[in-house]
């Protein structure tokens, strides 16, 4: 099977631990020995998480004065090639020798037009005082939203509409190359409206989850998975009746209602994917990878 893996942010940072390269390698240790039998038996395409990654690049950069700091596509770009590179060493470690891979940096186009440019919802970098918060405003022209009792920027998180890079992903695909890409959700660009056809990076985060959904169906992917740190999707979370789902039509999934800023997005994702391809997708737990794979294990969404 070609199978699409949606690798959250916990394959490579839990939370509360340092941001280290060390730790971060230990966790992808841990993914590639999750990710290396399905690799073995299967086309297998992963994309991945970046929010912390990005999140301290801008901290970073923000300690230099003299330099301006980069935009989130450059941070983005940045991110994918450092991920990309450890997932690559790890999961190496435990193929055979001859196994190739390829990091693959991934442009998303998104629409100028697209709604969420108008009010944008997506938190990214630091927390502010509100009088450090009204200064950063005029002078980058950003946009801040109340966070608890701080202050943090936010950006636009618009829809997915073409991933550039898939012709070379399926030509690395049909060479038996396990390919990495689309990490964070792209590189968010998008032309000028002027008629130029002038390409240029956006100040924006795209969905992961929306945006390995696209890449699945493009590349016709038999199954798509959204690994996470829980083995599915419940009802009632958290509380006394609590059930999980283990398997669901699509049309069913439809009728409930998750957290957008958790289960949400993976939901609609995984819905989309077998509403437009007619094929199986699934949300679990990464370490039970292969038994989500054969459909016994986590919440898997079918037609």
């Amino acid at each position: 099977m070609r199978i699409v893996v949606a690798l959250g942010g916990n394959a490579l940072l839990k939370r509360g631990e340092p941001m280290t390269a060390e730790v971060q390698r230990r966790n992808v240790r841990v993914a590639a020995e999750a990710l290396a039998p399905v690799a073995k038996e299967h086309e297998l395409v992963l994309a991945h998480g970046n929010g912390p990654q990005v999140g301290l690049l801008a901290l970073q950069a923000s300690a230099y004065k003299d330099v301006e700091a980069y935009p989130l596509d450059v941070l983005g770009a940045q991110t994918e090639g450092m991920i990309g590179y450890m997932i690559e060493q790890e999961l190496g470690n435990l193929l055979p020798f001859d196994v190739p891979f390829a990091t693959i940096l991934t442009m998303v186009e998104v629409d100028p037009d697209d709604p969420a440019f108008k009010n944008p919802t997506k938190f990214v970098g630091p927390i502010y005082a509100r009088e450090d918060a009204d200064r950063l405003a005029k002078e980058k022209e950003w946009v801040f939203k109340q966070d608890g009792d701080k202050w943090r920027r936010v950006v636009a998180s618009p829809l997915p509409q073409r991933i550039f890079e898939l012709r070379p992903i399926k030509w690395l695909l049909e060479h038996h190359t396990v390919v990495i890409c689309a990490g964070g959700g792209g590189i968010p660009t998008m032309y000028l409206p002027d008629g130029t056809r002038t390409l240029v990076g956006v100040e924006a985060v795209i969905d992961k989850d929306l945006a390995s959904e696209l890449l699945a169906r493009e590349l016709e992917a038999d199954l798509f998975v959204i690994a996470t740190d829980v083995d599915g999707v419940y009802l009632n979370w958290g509380k006394p009746d609590q059930r999980k789902l283990t398997q669901i039509s699509a049309a069913e999934m439809n009728t409930y209602n998750f957290p957008a800023g958790s289960m949400g997005p993976k939901v609609q994702a995984a819905v989309q994917f077998v509403e437009r391809t007619w094929k199986r997708a699934a949300i679990g737990s990464l370490a039970d990878i292969e038994r989500i794979v054969a459909g016994t294990a986590g919440t898997n969404v079918v037609p």
